[in-house]
């Protein structure tokens, strides 16, 4: 028996009398399977299932008497893909996906690419490799500065909620020992029932590659993921430690709840927001398998709605509903409630390029190579994972990674700072770009010109496993800005069009060019890997000059390591912001978004831990009904 409220039917709502009559019986109710027991309305209704929607869900029912539901277009399933750790990648199945391709990309020759979010009860933190991951003091203290230099969105704004939002379980003591970890309880918290924690073994390969980075000068060695700050360092991974499953919203925010007044329809897809005026008053959806937009079931909202849908579905969902640029939405036939030329603009992910080197004499045994090539080491990892779920199978995609800061990287690092601060920044925006989203991009470009030329923001990812090879590398903070809007050619299908407008600045080349040379330095110019004989398979000798990187970087950019964000800005109005330091969407009333849609800029690092963080600061704020900083305070 599951202790939630699940609502597994959507139907018309009947009328106001009937829905009085089962209201109580709704109230006591474990699964609802009927929508005659939808409540006459909710104090909140929730766009989205997944990572944000899921933790305000249940940090706003923690009283018992706020009622809310959550609408969500995926399944309510937990399949053993999700659950597994071996891999990280298991819950990445296409049927747990949504199915959208990007516009093809005028810069890497008209290729289209996935455009990757989950699709089921909790979202994309079901699907991701479970990296637990922040990013650096000055990357959320770069938000707070677009509003002022007092605003509470910044890193001790954040911290506490960051605390709040996951269960950190330090690792084995003769794991950390053996492997050299290092981390400070300090920086993390253990009421959450999101869990940060981490696998039995560690291959000996990812301390040795770790150690190399100190042949090289100025890497800095954090004490600790969590403590804000680039270098290189060991990070948990998203599980809990007792069933070593994945940890995730739907496992730590859902499951176990017992709260009559915490609600949740899965297979439902949200067509359109409720506005009377401007003040939102509910939402309607529909199965989520239906191609029938007049099967709709209405439901109320009487405090607010919440869209919590994602860097994707958000701005969708806001333009659906007339609330985004005039000119889109005349487009698409769409009457605006309210123009605001920010939803669906400043699109950013992190985009990775492949970078394979080879390491055939890496001194470091047994490595993840031996699961595929020694019998003996295999079927020990298998028997020891069978018997009590321990060794290397524990281990979710590496625990370890390098972080770092522009001037580390580059010996140009003034230099380019210095011709991106330059720049007419417009000139790398669409032709018709609202001025408001123009100042807002210009003010973004300054900001990371200054962090390109210091050393707090990291620009560079090396993820470490420890094995014979290493292979990806990504830029953490790109230039370029992408759009997600309505097709004005069928509006109300399923799924926007996302264009990530991958090197519209033509200075993420640049950037990327130094990203490399900067892996081949690690690798040909350090004393610490002389003895490893490393071969470049990819790309290879041959890609020396800039116009040689710049052509290997067309050919072979993926513009997304599945991290959206932006679409619904939390900026000032007139820098082309969409939701303000409450979250709340401009021009409207009782209407807010909390997911990754509101990061203006992206963190350098991977995204849910900061989408959690958002979350849990984010009900604070509603509960509270006063401003950010008097319960940051209480809770540091």
């Amino acid at each position: 028996m599951r202790s939630f409220q699940v609502i597994t039917t959507a139907a018309t709502v009947l009328t106001s009398l009937v829905l009085h009559c089962e209201a109580h019986r709704a109230l006591s109710a474990t699964i609802i399977t009927r929508a005659t027991k939808l409540l006459p309305s909710y104090d909140y209704v929730i766009v989205g299932g997944g990572t944000a929607g899921l933790t305000v869900a249940d940090r706003l029912t923690e009283d018992g008497k706020t009622t809310v539901l959550v609408i969500e277009y995926g399944p309510n399933i937990m399949p053993n893909s999700i659950k597994t750790i071996s891999g990280g990648f298991g819950g990445m199945s296409s049927g747990y996906l949504y199915d959208i391709q990007s516009v093809p990309q005028v810069n890497l020759q008209n290729r289209t690419t996935a455009v990757q979010a989950g699709k089921i009860v909790g979202g994309s933190s079901a699907v991701n490799a479970l990296m637990t991951v922040r990013g650096t003091t000055e990357d959320y203290d770069r938000w707070g500065s677009f509003f002022s230099g007092s605003s509470d969105w910044s890193w001790q704004g954040l911290l506490p909620y960051f605390r709040k939002a996951l269960n950190f379980v330090p690792p084995n003591a003769d794991v950390a020992a053996s492997a050299r970890m290092t981390y400070n309880t300090s920086y993390w918290g253990t009421t959450s029932g999101v869990y940060a924690a981490w696998p039995s073994f560690q291959y000996p390969g990812t301390t040795l590659i770790m150690e190399a980075f100190k042949g090289l000068p100025g890497v800095e060695f954090p004490g600790d993921s969590g403590s804000g700050k680039p270098g290189v360092y060991w990070y948990p991974q998203f599980m809990d430690p007792k069933k070593v499953e994945r940890s995730y919203a739907k496992t730590g925010h859902l499951d176990n709840q017992n709260r009559s007044n915490y609600h949740l329809i899965a297979d439902s897809r949200v067509t359109k927001i409720l506005l009377n005026g401007t003040t939102a008053t509910g939402v309607t959806f529909i199965p989520a398998n239906s191609k029938l937009l007049t099967n709709t079931t209405t439901v109320v909202a009487s405090k607010e709605v919440i869209l919590a849908a994602g860097g994707i579905h958000s701005p969708h969902i806001l333009q659906l509903s007339g609330i985004g640029p005039k000119k889109i939405l005349t487009a698409a036939k769409i009457d605006t409630i309210v123009d605001l030329p920010g939803v669906g603009q400043n699109f950013q992910d992190h985009p990775m390029l492949q970078a394979t080197y080879q390491y055939r004499n890496l001194s470091a045994k047994p490595s993840p190579d031996d699961m595929f090539m020694n019998a003996t080491f295999a079927s020990w990892a298998q028997n020891v994972w069978r018997t009590n779920k321990t060794g290397p199978n524990s281990i979710a995609t590496g625990n370890a990674a390098a972080w770092l800061p522009f001037p580390v990287i580059s010996t140009r690092a003034s230099t380019i700072s210095s011709q991106l601060l330059a720049q007419n920044h417009s000139a790398y925006l669409p032709a018709d770009t609202d001025p408001t989203v123009a100042a807002g991009y210009a003010a973004q470009m300054r900001a990371l010109a200054s962090a390109l030329n210091g050393n707090n923001t990291a620009f560079f990812n090396f993820v470490i496993t420890g094995g014979s090879t290493s292979g990806i590398l990504i830029d953490l903070h790109p230039l370029s800005r992408g759009t997600v809007n309505v097709d004005p050619r069928d509006p109300y299908g399923r799924v926007p069009m996302v264009d990530y407008r991958a090197l519209s600045n033509p200075m993420d080349v640049t950037i990327m060019t130094e990203i490399h040379r900067y892996a081949r330095k690690f690798h040909f110019e350090n004393p610490l890997t002389a003895t490893w004989r490393t071969t470049e398979v990819v790309p290879g000798t041959s890609v020396q000059s800039d116009k040689d990187w710049e052509e290997y970087i067309i050919e072979s950019l993926s513009p997304s390591e599945f991290h959206p964000v932006g679409t619904c800005a939390m900026m000032p109005r007139e820098l082309g912001g969409v939701v303000d330091e409450q979250l709340r969407v401009y021009g409207t009333k009782n209407l807010r978004v909390v997911d990754a849609s509101v990061m203006p800029t992206l963190p350098g690092g991977n995204t849910c831990q900061t989408v959690y963080a958002i979350a849990e600061k984010a009900a604070d704020i509603i509960r509270s009904g006063a401003g950010t900083k008097a319960r940051a305070t209480v809770l540091a």
